[in-house]
């Protein structure tokens, strides 16, 4: 089974590295001396098995796309140091911070990829993952901006190959336009199904959720969030 996305809007998404304010001198060291160990090297072919990539025993391996300052990711990697965390972020200061936690935490079992997360998608083995998180990605709500949200029929097929059987792909936004868009693309995909039990599941953090600063945000600003968990057949 070939590893590439074919070329398509999805695969031609990624706009560059991405800044904002400037870095302060250690979050700059940071990224020059930190980052580079960390870094995964999609010039090279993936691990087999991919727990291979992490300098401590881990038993299976997770991906988080787009972690902002790397919250929600350092955190589930401190609580489950048996787990290898992936982490994507095209924003450099994001990568900074995440860079000073990652530090300050001492976790040796999470690797990074500064940019686009269609790539890794592209470069990671099939069925080499347990569960693929995307939290409050950037809704694009402008119809012209549609093409750039992340979620597209071709990447949904891309975490297919790339998730174990029974692994989970777990989304919150509170965006109701993405989560919509995002509900109908996972409902359509054969090797995905939808897992509420209950008719309001979908307004409720799966059991194991971290309150971020995105989800504070939302509450603070009276913006529901919506909630999918969907499985890999």
């Amino acid at each position: 089974m070939t590893a590439k996305i074919p070329d398509s809007p999805a695969a031609r998404r990624f706009f560059g590295r991405r800044k904002g304010h400037r870095l302060r001198a250690h979050q700059a060291e940071l990224i020059e001396t930190l980052l580079p160990r960390l870094a995964l090297d999609l010039r090279q072919p993936a691990a087999e098995p991919l727990t291979a990539l992490f300098p401590v025993p881990v038993t299976e391996v997770r991906l988080e796309i787009g972690f902002g300052g790397g919250e929600h990711l350092i955190a589930e990697a401190g609580r489950n140091p048996h787990i290898g965390f992936l982490g994507c972020e095209p924003f450099v200061n994001g990568m900074a911070k995440a860079l000073a936690a990652i530090e300050a935490q001492g976790s040796g079992n999470v690797r990074l990829h500064l940019g686009d997360a269609v790539p890794v998608l592209s470069w990671l083995p099939p069925a080499s993952l347990a569960g693929v998180d995307l939290l409050y990605p950037d809704p694009w709500p402008k119809r012209r901006h549609w093409k750039r949200r992340l979620i597209q029929d071709d990447t949904v097929a891309a975490m297919a190959r790339v998730l174990r059987p029974e692994g989970l792909f777990r989304f919150a936004s509170d965006s109701a336009d993405y989560a919509a868009w995002t509900l109908l693309r996972f409902l359509r995909a054969p090797d995905f199904a939808w897992t509420p039990e209950r008719a309001d599941d979908w307004r409720k953090p799966w059991p194991d959720f971290l309150d971020t600063r995105y989800h504070r945000k939302a509450a603070r600003e009276g913006r529901a969030p919506t909630y999918l968990v969907f499985r890999r057949r």
